[in-house]
């Protein structure tokens, strides 16, 4: 899956995998993403966490590179779209949020997350940043997986843009999106119709909602036909 990620992204330079969290742990880190800027001798000069800042780190790699004898001569020209769209920090109130019990925060179901077992978990009403597993899942370190068709998550954000990392599990799970308990209709992400229709085919990050107007609290809601889907993070955008 790194390998197509990779792929589809046009990456042609390395790109080294942290599968057991060994250099997130050197660091210290609690951030993603973080940036660290290392220049040749080896030597930690910058690091930015979380969006934003880009042109502040194209200056810090350029300096970098000239001091390592490098000549830059031109600026970075980005084009991205989709999912790869700069977020607008501006609208953005509603932080990266887990689901696996090793780092969740914000979960408001009554019982807590019930670690690594099998459980019948009910939503209660939400506030802003606060999220509920509702139906049969079991809470892994990394995520939630459903155990029974028609379990849901919800979440109450404010961002422009709501993603959800998910991973299928042997088979694709169909799933339906609702804003506010109704379909996002002009507001639907990449990833659903107008409808909040969608599938979840491989594991990645899906984009289930824009805000194509102004942006403002919403109650998020995605609900799975089929067990065995693994539900890991939001990040907003």
């Amino acid at each position: 899956m790194s390998k197509k990620a990779v792929r589809d992204l046009g990456i042609t330079y390395p790109v080294a995998l942290d599968n057991d969290y060994a250099l997130w742990r050197a660091f210290s880190n609690r951030y993603w993403p973080a940036h660290y800027f290392i220049d040749a001798k080896g030597q930690i000069r910058h690091h930015h966490f979380g969006e934003g800042g880009y042109a502040e780190s194209e200056q810090v790699i350029r300096t970098l590179l000239a001091e390592a004898g490098a000549s830059p001569d031109t600026t970075a020209q980005v084009q991205a779209a989709g999912v790869s769209a700069p977020a607008d920090m501006r609208a953005v109130f509603s932080p990266e949020t887990y689901l696996g019990h090793e780092r969740a925060s914000g979960n408001l179901n009554a019982e807590g997350l019930i670690a690594d077992q099998p459980h019948r978990y009910t939503a209660p009403d939400l506030r802003l940043n606060e999220w509920a597993l509702t139906g049969d899942w079991t809470v892994g370190a990394e995520a939630a997986q459903l155990t029974a068709p028609f379990g849901s998550v919800t979440m109450r954000f404010h961002a422009r843009d709501l993603h959800l990392v998910l991973a299928p599990g042997a088979a694709p799970v169909p799933f339906t999106v609702t804003i506010d308990g109704q379909p996002p209709g002009a507001d639907a992400g990449l990833d659903v119709d107008a409808a909040g229709r969608g599938i979840v085919t491989e594991d990645r990050l899906y984009q289930l909602y824009r805000a194509k107007g102004p942006v403002t609290d919403h109650l998020f809601e995605i609900r799975f036909d089929a067990p065995g889907v693994q539900a890991f993070a939001f990040t907003f955008g």
